[in-house]
């Protein structure tokens, strides 16, 4: 039933926007008018942030007025909504992306331009939006694109972190990690929402109070003795491609319920005044802080559950803003889960539903399945998030009695449907009795929701037979793939002006919105003047890379090499090290003289190591001494560089996608769930060398096999030689050319200030197993280095593959995968206004 709506506030109720509009008055007068009266200065004062103000201040006047009119649209049509919950949204640099998609950038660009400025200085002064890490965050980003670009109506949930991750350099050899204060100027894209605020609890315990309902008595449970937090929302706009749909990103703040003790304070004691404010405010400072230790681990959980209540609180208070009773909850209601960090939400909702609103267990567990969906990231066991049974019960007691219950009810039905089967109730079981107690939070999220999929092909077959396999069996048909994709607003138009003017010049616009279009490129791929001037985007585009590479590290390359590019989170099963591998591999016949006739390359790297992964951080160290002996060794004669790139984030990626030629997906066969940076880099002209894994598999089945470079073990042939007792020293003693590469890195030939410095990447790969298999791979992934050198020389060929790449990746295009979740899944429809 609904009821008389009250009208909720438009998303920016603070926020007045100026008389000045476009469309009666010249994009030069809303600049200086702002630069007036919002920067309060004069151009002969103004500095180049001064500029960006001014021009973020006038594309926002109308991403705001779009924004509120979605908002209306919204409240009055009431339709079903998606709530996508993720960790991160790396959601890059907005001006460039606003004007493109709201069809303003050119305007802006000659706007600035005659008042003495350029927007692409002006550009660069906007910090990145320190929301994330790695392609989860991208990947969020992509979707909520595509979903105002669709008219889907949708909102992303997720945490301000005032400090993101961390700010990478590279000092020594070695990453350093700084605060990354993305904040420190203010952020023009956020409205903060000091009305809309939710207490969220941890600590305390739960008492039982025995509740009637006639003669029918019942258990009613209250949360007591608990701490507080206050979670307060800070709202982004996030406005389509050519629509009148601005959907909003909604990101929580943790505050004090107390921020200041007074009496504390008037006794001298100045620190435990502010005390409970500082404790509350560190849940959203940083993303991911280090978990090394058990108030690591603590803090972890609460940002979890700190969005996950917030967000959930908001979306049922939105929806009983214009609903009475709860029948249409689901079909009002679809939220998205990416990956396992918000699985919480599972419990959050039945906490929400039973204990706040009184539902019966049964009526919240059937709206609590139909609600949400859950979309799975990784094929790594230990990757799945667990925590323990006494952190869960200390921190969140109320959630621990309710998953007890669902774990319960589960276990119960899965008995009934396999009776006898004990080792299977142990295998699903949420409660994992086996390791210490823990709450297996993946499987939370399989028996919560209705759907649980995987993001590519590969991915999503493997959860099926391994992961997930005994859910498969237990709930057939839940487990269904929608391989990844991301959006070619930021991704082409945006990060590759170059190429999109080029393409627009032979099949017109349009493609930004229907990337099947790019099709029309495959026969102009045998005109040799289209090779022509695609090879002249990609040089301007590599001409760029390569002076921000000056700028950043001091080395200087060539962009007529091969630019080799691998740039992603540094982890051992992405397999750098294997790369790297072959960079000394060639390094060694370049100054032997077996390589007189080689490609030059620039090997690039890129990517951050989480704080407390002293592996993936001394691959980093390893790099950068790999790279100052052989950018330093006269006897290269400039056939070879290596760089590593610091600080990798989304700016970064807009450079390097569309200056990469050969992009490294080179993770073991079986461990990448999808990866989006090997559609990017197709999608920017770039070959892919890679393993038969995550997306590479469906990218070698939309371009062709001559036009991918494939090499090593496929994923069964890995459990195989797995399975045959894998022994890496056969494949040390059985290739000379491995041999000595591993025997350089062991004997300190990279660190001569230290010999043993890399002995344990030695120790790794042949006394501890070779987890990932780099030494089974490498002769395959020589051999296929040496035919993408081979084939660089003949440029016409090169560039003939690199177009039809281009032209076949369309079915990447991350409004494709909305589209799926949305029939599919969520079962939305667009709202076009």
């Amino acid at each position: 039933m609904t009821t008389a709506k009250s009208k909720p506030q438009s998303p920016a109720k603070k926020y007045k926007v100026p008389a000045v509009s476009t469309e009666n008055t010249p994009i030069i007068q809303a600049l200086e008018n702002h630069l007036r009266y919002s920067s309060f200065k004069t151009k002969a004062v103004a500095t180049q942030r001064d500029w960006y103000n001014t021009a973020a201040n006038t594309v926002r006047d109308h991403v705001v007025e779009r924004w509120v009119q979605t908002s209306e649209a919204y409240f009055e049509k009431d339709p079903k909504r998606v709530y996508y919950l993720s960790l991160e949204f790396l959601i890059g640099r907005m001006l460039s992306n606003a004007a493109l998609n709201l069809g303003m950038e050119s305007d802006i660009r000659d706007g600035l331009k005659a008042l003495g400025q350029d927007l692409e200085n002006v550009v660069e002064v906007e910090s990145d939006a320190a929301l994330g890490n790695g392609g989860l965050g991208r990947l969020a980003a992509c979707f909520l694109d595509s979903m105002a670009t669709m008219d889907i109506p949708g909102t992303g949930y997720g945490i301000r972190y005032e400090y993101g991750m961390f700010r990478q350099s590279i000092v020594n050899g070695q990453q350093a990690e700084t605060p990354d204060n993305w904040l420190r100027n203010g952020n023009i894209w956020e409205f903060q929402r000091p009305e809309s605020t939710y207490i969220v609890k941890f600590y305390g315990r739960v008492v039982e109070f025995p509740e009637y309902k006639g003669m029918e008595a019942s258990q009613e449970y209250h949360w007591v003795d608990h701490e507080a937090v206050v979670a307060m929302a800070y709202d982004v706009p996030i406005p389509g491609y050519g629509t009148e749909t601005v959907n909003n990103l909604r990101l929580w703040s943790a505050k004090a319920a107390r921020e200041f003790d007074l009496k504390h304070f008037n006794d001298g004691n100045y620190e435990k005044a502010v005390e409970e404010r500082n404790s509350s405010e560190n849940i959203s400072k940083v993303l991911y802080p280090n978990d090394a230790s058990m108030l690591g681990k603590e803090l972890r959980l609460k940002q979890q559950y700190f969005f996950v209540s917030a967000s959930i609180q908001d979306i049922l208070r939105r929806y009983l803003a214009t609903h009475q009773g709860w029948d249409q909850l689901a079909d009002k209601v679809a939220i998205q889960l990416n990956d396992t960090h918000p699985a919480i939400a599972v419990a959050e909702m039945m906490h929400q539903l039973v204990d706040f609103h009184h539902l019966p267990w049964k009526q919240a567990w059937d709206l609590v399945v139909r609600i949400f969906a859950y979309t799975n990231h990784t094929l790594m066991p230990e990757a799945l998030e667990t925590w323990s049974v006494e952190l869960m019960t200390r921190l969140l007691p109320r959630h621990m009695q309710i998953i007890y219950q669902i774990n319960h009810d589960f276990l119960h039905m899965v008995n009934h449907k396999f009776p006898g089967d004990t080792d299977l109730l142990a295998r699903v079981s949420i409660i994992d009795e086996s390791h210490g107690r823990r709450v297996r939070m993946a499987h939370l999220a399989v028996v919560g929701s209705h759907t649980v999929n995987g993001v590519a092909a590969l991915h999503s077959q493997l959860l099926k037979t391994t992961l997930f396999a005994d859910f498969d069996r237990i709930y057939p048909g839940k487990i269904v793939n929608v391989t990844n994709g991301i959006t070619p607003r930021r991704w082409l138009n945006q990060c590759n002006p170059g190429l999109t003017q080029l393409i627009e010049s032979r099949i017109g616009a349009g493609f930004q919105k229907d990337l099947g279009l790019l099709k029309g490129l495959e026969s102009l791929a045998d005109d040799a003047a289209f090779r022509k001037e695609f090879r002249r985007v990609k040089h301007e585009n590599k001409l760029r890379l390569a002076q921000k590479i000056g700028k950043l590290t001091g080395v200087q390359v060539d962009p007529d090499s091969l630019f080799d590019v691998q740039i992603k989170r540094i982890h051992e099963y992405k397999r750098q090290l294997l790369n790297l591998l072959h960079v000394i591999t060639l390094y060694n016949r370049i100054r032997s003289g077996r390589a007189a006739d080689v490609a030059p390359r620039t090997v690039i790297f890129g990517g951050k190591a989480a704080p407390g992964y002293w592996m993936a951080k001394t691959i980093i160290h390893l790099i950068n001494d790999v790279a100052a002996v052989v950018n330093e060794d006269p006897a290269v004669h400039g056939k070879l560089k290596v760089v590593f790139y610091p600080n990798y984030e989304v700016s970064a990626a807009e450079i390097l996608f569309p200056g990469s030629d050969l992009s490294e997906q080179i993770s073991t066969a079986g461990t990448e769930a999808s990866g989006t940076g090997n559609m990017k880099m197709a999608l920017n002209g770039a070959l892919t060398i890679g393993t038969l894994d995550g997306a590479n598999v469906e990218i070698k089945e939309e371009v062709g096999d001559d036009n991918i470079f494939i090499f090593g073990l496929t994923t069964p042939e890995v459990a195989a030689t797995k399975a045959a007792g894998y022994n890496p020293w056969d494949y040390y003693h059985g290739n000379a050319e491995l041999k000595e590469v591993l025997d350089m890195i062991d004997s300190g030939f990279f660190s001569v200030d230290q010999p043993d410095r890399y002995r344990q990447v030695f120790d790794n790969l042949l006394h501890n197993g070779d987890h990932y298999m780099l030494l089974a791979d490498y002769a395959s992934y020589v051999a296929t280095q040496d035919a993408v050198g081979e084939l660089y020389k003949n440029q016409e060929e090169w560039s003939r593959r690199a177009i039809l790449n281009v032209a076949r990746v369309a079915k990447f295009s991350s409004d494709r995968t909305i589209g799926e979740y949305a029939e599919n899944i969520w079962k939305v429809k667009p709202l076009v206004r």
